[in-house]
């Protein structure tokens, strides 16, 4: 048995799946304790986990960022990218380290788990000396000089000036990125860890392990990694969110085909996606299933055509295996359990890393990108009518999809984090027999 430190960004896409990984480390019989926000902690506390709260880190309100980082108040895209990431997972690293540093002093543990987002763990895992693994929830982000850079929506170039490109766009893609380099160097002071050389995107990925969501198919070719990369496939099982059927489900169709409208459950707007996906998909011989992302909230601002159901959230377990396609903000979770089920996808990735994965979706022939956040019912219907006539989209998701439930996502990462714990207890120094 060991004794399992896990932290996760209290967001429900990144809870969802690291919920399935403490849950499998629980069933194995190790002792589990998981560092979240206040928001998660009943989750947790029911699969047999010890809940250590945000403290000296600043809590928050997923769906009210603003409220405690008015930096991020009416920002989207590349803006809301750099804001996000230099204010909310830089700028609270410090804080998260204090937090699990004081939870390893009351009790220490063997290795210490995290998402890729929770910059804490990594300055824990320094100021301990131990272990530590990275789970990463959404695409591998570690760049490489063969591909452009991972944050931006691009194809591998070709050619001579395909090269020159990506040099361009890494070389500048560092000086954009200065202000959240200055951050993060403030925040290892803060911790009393010295300055390093490495680069910043190294701050991201443990340097032991990284157990990463997905499967080859969906990553752009390269020559290798620098760091030890297990894929896992999905996370978070299909079903591992079970609310109960919405009063319309015995009325759904059987007859026609079943389109899905997700648009995640951080910006929620729906306005960006649901409302045009209504108006390019409300004549169609279609059934439309739209979910809002909030399970308090399970009606629309929005008039629904009355081919369309609407709920808050749905479980997928039943869903999934019934539909013909997703439209989706492109969000990987939702993404990976899409293509589980051999669905093809029409992903509108709006902000964050979700035009990553709209371009990663559409480079792997599994969907078509519509290349924005916010887009028209004519772009959406276009889409649909290419997706539902061109064969090859199914086929390449149903492929994806073999490969991706040849995994065992959640016990795979007990797997490969126990090996790493074994072989690091093997190289401690023997005593010397008295």
């Amino acid at each position: 048995m060991a004794d399992v430190m896990i932290a996760v960004m209290p967001f429900a896409g990144h809870v969802a799946p690291i919920a399935a990984v403490a849950a499998a480390f629980v069933e194995a019989g190790h002792r589990v304790r998981v560092y979240t926000g206040r928001a998660y902690a009943d989750r947790f506390a029911a699969l047999g986990a010890e809940v250590v709260l945000w403290s000296a880190a600043p809590d928050f309100d997923e769906h009210d960022l603003a409220a405690t980082f008015p930096t991020l108040r009416d920002r989207k895209g590349p803006r809301q990218l750099l804001a996000n990431v230099e204010h909310l997972f830089v700028g609270t690293g410090a804080a998260q380290g204090d937090d699990l540093v004081a939870a390893y002093g009351q009790r220490p543990w063997d290795v210490i788990v995290a998402d890729g987002l929770s910059l804490g763990m990594h300055f824990a895992a320094e100021r301990t000396g131990t272990p530590s693994v990275t789970v990463s929830i959404v695409p591998l982000s570690i760049p490489t000089p063969e591909l452009p850079p991972p944050i931006l929506p691009l194809r591998p170039a070709r050619g001579p000036l395909g090269r020159i490109r990506d040099r361009v766009l890494n070389s500048t893609l560092r000086l954009a990125a200065r202000g959240v380099q200055r951050a993060y160097d403030a925040q290892r002071a803060a911790s009393g860890l010295p300055p390093t050389d490495a680069p910043l995107d190294a701050a991201w990925h443990s340097p032991d392990l990284v157990c990463a969501s997905g499967v080859p198919e969906l990553e752009f070719p390269r020559s290798g990694w620098p760091v030890r990369i297990e894929f896992v496939g999905a996370l978070a099982p299909t079903g591992s969110i079970r609310p109960d059927p919405p009063d319309w489900w015995a009325q759904l169709p059987e007859d026609r085909p079943i389109v899905h409208v997700t648009q995640g459950t951080l910006n929620v707007d729906p306005d960006d996606l649901i409302r045009p996906a209504f108006a390019a998909l409300g004549r169609q011989p279609v059934s439309i299933v739209a979910t809002t992302g909030r399970a308090d909230a399970p009606e629309l601002p929005i008039p629904a055509p009355p081919n369309a159901y609407v709920a808050g959230l749905v479980d997928y377990a039943a869903l999934l295996p019934r539909l013909d396609a997703m439209v989706t903000n492109g969000g990987w979770g939702g993404v990976l359990a899409a293509l589980s089920h051999g669905i093809p996808l029409i992903v509108a990735g709006g902000d964050i890393d979700k035009p990553v994965i709209a371009a990663r979706v559409a480079w792997a022939g599994a969907g078509i990108d519509l290349r924005t956040g916010r887009p028209s019912p004519r772009a959406i219907l276009r889409a649909w009518r290419r997706l539902s006539s061109d064969p090859s989209y199914r086929e390449r998701a149903e492929a994806i999809g073999r490969a991706l439930r040849a995994h065992d996502g959640p016990r795979e990462v007990v797997a490969h984090t126990m090996e790493l714990v074994e072989r690091r207890r093997s190289e401690l120094p023997v005593a010397p027999a008295t």
